[in-house]
């Protein structure tokens, strides 16, 4: 399943959300990422058509097996790529910022082979 960038953030944002607090619900993910409500109504649309998320009758939005492996690979990019950064000098939050950017453009290649090197430094 290919899956955009935006979705990829989107399961990111659930995944750090959920992490935090038990119930996350569609405001609460228009909050995080300061995206109007109909926006973030429209994303978790496709998501949920996409299998991706499960939205219960409270509106308490869920991450399947899929879309959690998704947000977990995303946010494990962020991470390390936020702590290699870091260590070169930049300032923590435009690390942040980059690595959000660089954590869905890099191959799986190139961030195996900068897991390894942050891992071992």
């Amino acid at each position: 399943m290919s899956i955009q960038e935006s979705g990829e953030m989107y399961l990111e944002t659930i995944l750090v959300l959920t992490n935090e607090k038990p119930g996350v619900h569609a405001v609460d993910v228009s909050e995080h990422m300061g995206f109007s409500k109909p926006s973030v109504s429209r994303a978790l649309g496709l998501l949920k058509k996409e299998q991706l998320i499960v939205v219960d009758a409270d509106g308490h939005i869920s991450l399947t097996p899929e879309g959690r492996r998704i947000a977990e690979t995303i946010y494990a990019r962020h991470t390390v790529l936020t702590k290699l950064l870091t260590r070169l000098g930049v300032d923590k939050e435009i690390a942040a910022a980059d690595a959000c950017r660089m954590e869905h453009a890099i191959s799986d290649e190139t961030f195996r082979a900068i897991q390894a090197y942050v891992e071992t430094t």
